[in-house]
């Protein structure tokens, strides 16, 4: 899982920060309740963002629950409802996929942790591809095609980044109303390309050093292990202009009491973050957020 995408905490009172963290332990909640205590390291925010977004429209409520992180004061979670339900469902097949890449783009030795990781989770993707085979079979569909792609050696980032746009455009079959399933495809396939290059150009450097596909190098056929200026330019511009998409659609939506965390992420943090991954920070901040122990956001 990729887990780039949370609200702009700083923008945020403490009140909808605390509205985010109740969605993000609900989910939390929501995967070890339908799938057992390991499916619980599968919580990430991108899922946590589908979830909220599913659950527009109904009122949300919490209450404080018994919490793995902090068993002495517990967290205040979302209650049980249909969106959690869906987004976790959901993350278990993707993740369950996103496994079986690893295992098969790695070596035998190599490979030894996804293969353990793949044992635990099985019985949890199995039950999920019965909740929802759709879902179970485009992601399959999709993921041959980006592999095809990448082991063509694609240099269109478009082209590139398309099979993992199309996968998470999938997750908008998880809504009834078919006009706001509309407007989620076409939010989530842009948030699918966003990911997929925000995180080419995170891993730039590790995939100069192992020799993987990178669709960056391809494209602008970059030497050595640095993206150039001129390079983090151009794709700063087609990062943004995914978001402009994101944010088009979301304009098109009633977020309700959601209004305010929805907004930090759609109009501001998406952004920033784009901005901490092609300066090079972001992993710095990611590290500083586990040494000091903070919240989700």
């Amino acid at each position: 899982m990729f887990g780039y995408v949370r609200p702009a905490a700083q923008h945020l009172d403490e009140a909808e920060r605390q509205r985010f963290r109740s969605a993000y332990c609900g989910l939390c909640h929501t995967l070890g309740r339908r799938y057992g205590f390991f499916a619980r390291w599968l919580l990430n925010f991108d899922f946590t963002l589908l979830a909220v977004l599913l659950s527009l429209g109904t009122p949300t409520t919490s209450r404080c629950q018994r919490c793995v992180a902090h068993p002495c004061r517990g967290c205040d979670a979302m209650n049980a409802s249909p969106a959690l339900d869906a987004a976790a469902d959901r993350s278990v097949v993707l993740a369950w996929w996103q496994l079986q890449d690893h295992i098969a783009d790695h070596g035998v030795w190599k490979s030894i942790p996804y293969r353990l990781a793949a044992l635990l989770y099985r019985g949890a993707y199995r039950k999920a591809r019965a909740l929802v085979p759709d879902f179970d079979a485009a992601v399959q569909r999709h993921l041959r095609e980006l592999d095809e792609r990448e082991r063509a050696r694609c240099a269109s980032l478009d082209a590139a980044a398309e099979p993992f746009a199309a996968l998470l455009s999938e997750i908008a079959s998880a809504e009834p109303d078919e006009t706001r399933r509309r407007i989620f495809a076409q939010l989530f396939y842009h948030l699918g390309r966003w990911i997929y290059l925000i995180d080419a150009a995170d891993d730039f450097k590790a995939d100069a050093k192992s020799g993987n596909y990178n669709p960056l190098r391809c494209r602008y056929e970059i030497e050595g292990d640095t993206l150039p200026d001129e390079v983090k330019s151009a794709l700063g511009e087609t990062l943004d202009a995914s978001i402009r998409q994101m944010a088009g659609a979301y304009a098109l939506l009633n977020a309700g009491e959601w209004t305010a965390v929805l907004d930090s992420i759609f109009y501001d943090s998406l952004y920033g973050i784009g901005k901490a991954v092609l300066s090079g920070v972001y992993r710095k901040q990611k590290r500083r957020i586990r040494r000091t122990k903070e919240e989700p956001i």
